[in-house]
């Protein structure tokens, strides 16, 4: 079993480790147990929860702390949960572990479930292409993500042979700067054919930040020249880096972690290499999570 999720049932979770409002709601996304779909759209942007729940048939609940804004629904019979991240894969540390608290820990004995739930979670977002056949205004969904920022230093990650593989090339692809890696993880398999199936696919590269990160260079001047060429040489089989954003590996690698599946919609708004960004971006955000929701 992953180590994430043995727990020893005679220990109970401490209260600084899992921290509950006055409510009984977890502490950050201040939401219930009760509150949560099995099915779960995440976004980055707090303004576009309501994007997704506009098509539900009938929503039964808005919630919002911070950046985390909550919105669950049904459409039809399904029942969806759509969620606000904020930005980055610090934020993808709370969301993950308080949506896995929500459904694998019971509030009241504060120990862990004896039957633990896995969760879809299906990130909807925006990202830039950094291969020039990628067009802008298309979407793509992420198969593996690597991940440029640390989150996954500080939790056991057991990774397949692929992606041991595809990092180590990729470690000896950017040679000598070694510590600029750090992890990769994969889509859910039935997720990426279920969702996925007749989209491109390829690695999305989740970086620590906007500017530099991405290989941006405004005034601060960039450590590493030429980042998007460097990404956009790399070749392992028919794996290549496809586009740029921010949460994508850290949803992949916490999810594995503690049991979930997980699948990134990625619509484009960028060429990296054409130096272009969308002229509607709406419009092709909008098409990605109508493409999602029928799909689900």
């Amino acid at each position: 079993m992953n180590p994430l999720i043995e727990n020893n049932p005679l220990n109970p979770i401490v209260e600084t480790d899992l921290i509950l409002n006055t409510d009984g709601s977890v502490y950050h996304l201040n939401i219930l147990p009760e509150d949560l779909a099995d099915t779960i759209i995440t976004v980055g942007d707090p303004d576009r929860v309501a994007e997704v729940s506009q098509h539900f048939d009938r929503i039964e609940l808005k919630k919002g702390k911070r950046e985390f804004i909550t919105h669950t629904g049904t459409i039809g019979t399904k029942r969806i949960t759509v969620l606000s991240t904020g930005i980055g894969t610090d934020n993808i540390d709370i969301v993950l572990n308080e949506l896995d608290a929500l459904v694998n820990v019971d509030f009241n004995t504060r120990l862990p479930k004896t039957s633990l739930t896995s969760l879809k979670i299906i990130r909807i977002g925006t990202s830039g292409a950094i291969q020039e056949d990628i067009a802008i205004d298309s979407i793509l969904v992420s198969e593996f993500a690597l991940g440029l920022d640390v989150l996954m230093r500080f939790y056991i990650q057991n990774m397949t042979d692929e992606e041991h593989s595809i990092l180590n090339e990729m470690k000896n692809h950017f040679h000598p700067v070694d510590e600029f890696w750090s992890y990769i993880s994969s889509a859910d398999a039935g997720l990426l054919k279920h969702i996925g199936y007749d989209l491109q696919h390829g690695i999305t590269i989740t970086a620590p930040g906007f500017y530099s990160p991405q290989g941006r260079e405004v005034r601060a001047k960039n450590a590493i020249p030429n980042l998007i060429s460097r990404l956009q040489a790399f070749r392992l089989h028919a794996h290549r880096f496809t586009n740029l954003e921010m949460e994508t590996a850290g949803i992949y690698a916490l999810s594995t972690a503690l049991g979930h599946r997980a699948l990134s919609v990625n619509a484009i708004l960028a060429s990296r290499v054409k130096k272009e960004f969308s002229k509607n971006p709406e419009k092709i955000i909008d098409k990605a999570i109508r493409l999602v929701l029928e799909r689900l």
